[in-house]
């Protein structure tokens, strides 16, 4: 009799392995309390209303009034947040984030004079209120939103769109309860023999199985349940999109993209740059195929082969302590205070560790001003990546520690363009620590395959997923249909391309598409891929360099928002609106790359 693993609900696994969220509130009762107090509070902008273009103490005690409140809610909504991460499908915590959001909405729609209010103070007005001492804590803050006049509407507009929070995630939601919740995979045999529950986790520790087989299988099933949910998903994904659409059109930005990019005053070039580089680089991710192929000794390569490390025999299971002492001691060029505070915080309160049924799938990194800066991850003891999951995400949260020790909190929360550095910058000290302690070159090939394909999932894949984006999204604004067949067909064309004529692309890969969370956060993933080349520089110069390198880069994480995030990476040493950095990371992937081919390896 084969032995049946299958997932343990939340309530029985082991306090130790969860996050504990006293930080935040000691227990659900101090939220409801809390809570209450907070809903009563949105009331008070009503005070404020029409009076801030009288003179700057009211603007000010305004702006220090929203800001409080924001405060409180951040906390209270980080709460509801994690702990409905924790099980999808408990109701009472859906609930407490339903509550949460519903408020959180009427807040903004309480809020929603601020903005035009402050826009129609005329500007030499508005100078002399900005010169005025009161309102040097928010000076920043106004003159950021001051750049918002042309893409801001009139009082009544600007509440009909507030009034939308909750529909407008009504896609997102759909999907996330389907992905999350809903879907069941059904039972598979891993390579050992064992009856294991197919999940998203689960799904990712079998594509790194050594046997061909099991892979296969896990592949297969997997997508076949998303076939059985394909129109649906192609309905929420288009639901999204059209919503982007719908958000920038009526804010009167030329496309989608532009106003994504416009909070962080990236310019659409950067964008465009980034797949114009990648596209020119593809040979090399070709050429890696065929190395990965002919090492595996495959007459043909398919997906489910590119996932499994090509050295089946070299050790790489690692306990949950390992992990942490692995990342800590990799993290030793960043000094004693990172990674005394770091290691502290991994093994002890800041880390929900390991899977459980209902569980959110992934991994995740959520700082807030008041509490920890709290970690989500599905560790599996046996994948390598998960280590460096960990690390990764070890980055998001020593970001948030950081600057919200540093800054106050109208600029303590840096913004995704600048945390996908913080992040990655600790995947390559990682690797550049395992890699130079390899033993041998079996060992050292391991390594360099397992950074090539971080490069390649984090620069080239990511790169594919924006262009994608770009691409529905334009479709969207052409009125062009965005139907299943549709999706599957751009995103089959895109996989050709990236992957090359060599590759054997199944049917099912064209569904892939359809199970990207990050698609509902558009134009998100693009930032992985520049993310990854600046921390490539980055670390580069913190290795190669002294205390200044690492005070400035030290800098760079306690500068939250201080400063648009072109500037803070600048700051520390990187200009990411020039090529160098993404071309010289696609050029290391490509050294990388024949060094593997030279690497004695043996097959899996």
């Amino acid at each position: 009799m084969s032995k049946v693993k299958q997932l343990p609900p939340r309530s029985k696994v082991k306090p130790a392995d969860c996050w504990d969220l006293s930080s935040l509130f000691p227990s659900d009762e101090a939220w409801e309390e809390a809570f209450g107090k907070w809903e009563k509070r949105i009331s008070g902008y009503a005070k404020f209303q029409g009076k801030l273009g009288d003179d700057a103490p009211s603007l000010a005690a305004c702006l220090k009034f929203d800001l409080e409140l924001d405060r409180a809610g951040e906390r209270l909504g980080s709460y509801a947040f994690l702990k409905t991460a924790e099980d999808t499908a408990n109701s009472t915590y859906q609930g407490m984030q339903a509550r949460f959001t519903n408020a959180a909405s009427r807040a903004g729609q309480a809020a929603s004079y601020i903005r035009p209010e402050i826009l129609a103070i005329p500007e030499p007005r508005m100078n002399e209120f900005l010169a005025d001492k009161r309102l040097a804590p928010y000076r920043l803050l106004l003159t950021r939103l001051i750049r918002y006049r042309p893409h801001t509407l009139g009082e009544k507009e600007e509440k009909l769109l507030a009034m939308q929070t909750e529909m407008a995630q009504a896609a997102g939601k759909a999907f996330r309860q389907l992905n999350d919740a809903d879907l069941r995979f059904g039972m598979i045999k891993n390579e050992k023999g064992e009856q294991i529950e197919l999940s998203h986790s689960s799904f990712s520790a079998l594509l790194h199985s050594p046997r061909r087989s099991v892979r296969k299988a896990a592949f297969h099933q997997y997508y076949k349940h998303y076939t059985a949910h394909e129109n649906t998903l192609a309905a929420t994904l288009n639901g999204s999109i059209q919503k982007d659409i719908y958000y920038a059109q009526a804010r009167g930005f030329t496309s989608a993209l532009e106003a994504s990019l416009f909070p962080d005053q990236v310019p659409v070039s950067v964008y465009d740059n980034l797949i114009d580089s990648v596209h020119r680089h593809l040979p090399a991710l070709h050429h890696y195929y065929d190395v990965r192929r002919r090492k595996m000794k495959l007459a043909d390569i398919h997906h489910y082969d590119t996932y499994v490390p090509i050295l089946s025999e070299l050790e790489t299971r690692h306990t949950w302590n390992q992990a942490v002492e692995a990342v800590i001691s990799a993290l030793g060029p960043l000094g004693d205070e990172y990674c005394e505070a770091l290691e502290k915080g991994l093994k002890g309160c800041w880390c929900d560790r390991y899977e459980n049924r209902g569980k959110q799938s992934g991994a995740f990194s959520a700082g807030s001003f008041d509490g920890d800066p709290y970690i989500l991850m599905n560790y599996q003891p046996d994948v390598l990546d998960h280590v460096f999951t960990l690390a990764h995400e070890a980055g998001h949260s020593m970001h948030s520690y950081y600057s919200a020790r540093n800054r106050p909190y109208q600029y303590y929360d840096y913004v995704i363009f600048v945390a996908e550095v913080a992040s990655t910058f600790n995947e390559q000290l990682l690797s550049r620590h395992l890699m130079d302690r390899a033993k041998d070159d079996r060992q050292r090939a391991c390594l360099v395959n397992r950074q090539v394909d971080a490069m390649r999932a984090t620069i080239f894949r990511q790169t594919m997923f924006a262009e994608f984006e770009k691409i529905t999204h334009e479709l969207a604004q052409r009125n062009e249909p965005l139907t299943r067949d549709r999706f599957k067909s751009v995103y089959r064309g895109l996989l050709e391309q990236y992957f090359g004529p060599q590759f054997t692309l199944d049917d099912e890969l064209a569904l892939e598409c359809l199970r990207i969370p990050h698609f509902y956060r558009a134009f998100y993933v693009y930032k992985y891929a520049t993310g990854m080349s600046a921390a490539i520089a980055l670390s580069d110069r913190v290795l190669s360099g002294g205390k200044k390198e690492l005070s400035e880069y030290l800098g760079f994480l306690q500068g939250g928002c201080s400063k648009d995030p072109l500037d803070l990476l600048r700051d520390a040493g990187v200009d990411m609106e020039k090529p160098e950095p993404v071309d010289a990371a696609l050029s290391q992937f490509g050294q990388l790359v024949e060094e593997l081919d030279r690497l004695p390896t043996h097959a899996v």
